[in-house]
């Protein structure tokens, strides 16, 4: 029997219409374009600022692009995973709600929380279910509403992120082609260091945690920066190595677009030109799970079949990992 490997087939994107410019931000709080560029690298970031709307609404938009371009109909999909921190409701899944938008009848549906990191783990995840032999297509989403969980008074945190959604289409191949291989990790030293304190079943909602803004996002972002640096670099080795690869075999590194400096220093780190990084941070911002994908829904006309393709990412937890992808089709004329 011929080896099954999960093929991406096709992306899907969405990004909210409001923009928020630094120039904005900084009326909000005590900071500049030159300062965020300079540290950050981000220019913009899109909101969803719409009254009522969520996460899956983006998840949502970003699907059903997806679908329309593999042709894919609502009763052929068999699973929906989305890779969210910030789900419409405590429960149900937001995926759970995407079948019911999308009108998937014959799908089951869950959630994945490994914050910046979750759309990796959702792809090997999803690579499984497909090797598996029983599930034909997939639909994995990265998507978060990270407006919702950022205190715009704080300068450390709200210039960083943005909203957003995008999503991939796996389905089996016998072709040497696909989801080759993963490297995916936590540790659990990340607590301290970048967490939302409040919310959860340790420090349930009450007027003390509302009145200290203890449901926004804490980081400790020199701490963060370098653990991200080391374990995004690792990870990318150990992936190179363990397939045999050379720096000169790799086409394209996608790195979580988290900060400008992050990605520069890992791709130094790497010995990886910089034409050959994927970098959308500017235009979008940090949007968390959504950050992998979109870069691939904004360079997909770039990737041809056959070219070897890395995604690393670093989150909370602190979970990192990275995966390699070797890309299963030529640029489509309507991507």
């Amino acid at each position: 029997m011929d080896k099954i490997n999960a093929v991406i087939t096709g992306v899907g994107g969405y990004v909210p219409d409001y923009v928020l410019t630094n120039d904005e931000i900084s009326k909000m709080v005590d900071t500049t374009d030159e300062w965020i560029m300079g540290r950050i690298g981000i220019k913009e970031r899109h909101i969803l600022n719409e009254e009522g709307l969520g996460t899956s609404y983006m998840a949502r938009k970003a699907a059903k692009q997806l679908m329309q371009r593999t042709k894919s109909r609502p009763d052929d999909i068999d699973l929906v995973i989305v890779a969210t921190t910030t789900s419409d409701y405590r429960f149900p899944s937001t995926a759970s709600i995407l079948c019911e938008r999308l009108g998937l009848k014959n799908a089951f549906a869950f959630d994945m929380q490994a914050v910046c990191s979750g759309f990796l783990y959702a792809m090997e995840t999803g690579a499984n279910f497909i090797r598996s032999g029983k599930y034909k297509k997939i639909i994995i989403v990265g998507a978060d509403k990270m407006s919702s969980v950022i205190d715009y008074t704080d300068r450390a945190t709200c210039p960083i992120f943005g909203d957003g959604a995008a999503a991939f289409m796996l389905e089996p191949t016998t072709e040497e082609v696909g989801i080759m291989d993963s490297v995916l990790r936590t540790d659990g030293k990340g607590l301290p260091f970048l967490h939302i304190k409040a919310g959860g079943s340790v420090c349930p909602p009450s007027y003390y945690s509302l009145d200290h803004h203890l449901h926004y996002i804490y980081q400790e972002g020199r701490t963060v920066f370098k653990y991200a640096v080391a374990n995004m670099s690792d990870s990318c080795e150990a992936i190179i190595a363990r397939n045999h690869l050379t720096k000169e075999d790799i086409d394209w590194v996608i790195p979580h677009q988290a900060n400008q400096r992050i990605i520069t220093a890992v791709a130094q780190r790497l010995e990886v030109p910089s034409e050959k990084v994927m970098v959308n941070i500017e235009c979008y911002g940090n949007t968390s799970a959504g950050t992998l994908p979109l870069c691939i829904w904004d360079f997909e006309k770039k990737l041809k079949k056959g070219d070897n393709l890395i995604f690393t990412a670093f989150g909370a937890g602190f979970a990192w990992g990275a995966v390699y992808v070797k890309w299963g089709y030529d640029p489509k004329e309507d991507a």
